[in-house]
């Protein structure tokens, strides 16, 4: 397949989001029990972030001040975070940022490293870590159906309805969250 066909599949007629963050494919044949656990994850790690940050916007008016011994507990656990993904990076848990464009279908990335050694129909996963803040990472199963250059358009393996949810809502979140920040700088 070509990079045009493989952008019309995988992003054709649904949300799209595109950033750079910490992403990388994984190739090698995963079992079906490996599969299972890390779909059933990335539902988990998926639900609980839109808890979070449904709680945030739920907690009352949006615009009204949240009380200082919140914003310092907030704050305390954000450093705390910030470290611990500081550690993951140098112990190299957490891929190399890259730019990823993503929908519920599958992913385009830019290989780092060996992109020649990535064929299409090569199956794995996509790692990447869903949000800036977690030091945390999903992996989601797929399988390349395009390489150029550096490019690979990866196809997502079917995924769970759960699952599928789950990655359509955090996709509109980033896509919403990326929209109100680019009116806020205008």
């Amino acid at each position: 397949m070509n990079w045009q066909a493989a952008e019309a599949e995988l992003f054709g007629d649904v949300l799209v989001h595109q950033d750079r963050r910490p992403a990388a494919f994984l190739p090698g044949a995963t079992g079906t029990a490996a599969a299972h656990v890390a779909s059933a994850r990335a539902e988990m790690l998926l639900t609980a972030l839109a808890l979070s940050d449904n709680a945030r916007t739920e907690d009352g008016d949006e615009h009204a001040e949240p009380s200082s011994a919140l914003q310092r507990v907030e704050a305390k656990l954000d450093l705390v975070l910030g470290l611990l993904g500081t550690m993951l990076r140098e112990r190299g848990d957490l891929p190399p940022p890259t730019v990823l464009r993503w929908s519920t279908r599958g992913a385009r990335i830019d290989v780092l490293g060996d992109a020649l050694a990535i064929r299409p129909g090569a199956r794995g996963a996509l790692r990447v870590q869903p949000a800036d803040w977690l030091p945390d990472c999903i992996e989601l199963p797929a399988h390349v159906i395009a390489v150029d250059g550096a490019r690979t358009w990866l196809a997502f393996e079917p995924l769970s309805p759960p699952l599928a949810d789950a990655l359509e809502r955090h996709l509109f979140r980033l896509h919403r969250k990326q929209v109100a920040e680019s009116r806020r700088l205008r």
